[in-house]
């Protein structure tokens, strides 16, 4: 997984989401639009980041996921959890 870029800035967080009110497009593949990254703070629990090349990573509280520009990635709630999204460019 990359890393977040030093030079983007913050611009737009999500709510709070948990397993019951994921958004039904975080789950199919999707992908942010040229130049906007993400940030995948998962706040409780384990949620599955799986990258467009097969790469699967387990996200909690300690590791968090960075989302590249445009690549196709899906998310998966591995039980419990409440995680938001930060959007930087």
């Amino acid at each position: 997984m990359k890393t977040l870029p030093s030079h983007v800035k913050s611009y737009k967080m999500t709510p709070v989401f948990d397993a019951d009110s994921i958004p039904k497009g975080l789950l199919k593949d999707h992908n942010t639009k040229n130049g906007v990254w993400g940030v995948i703070h998962v706040t409780e629990g384990e949620l599955e980041y799986t990258i467009e090349d097969g790469e699967v990573n387990i996200l909690t509280p300690e590791n968090k996921g960075t989302v590249e520009p445009e690549i196709l990635h899906y998310i998966r709630a591995l039980g419990d959890v409440s995680f938001y999204i930060e959007f930087y460019k």
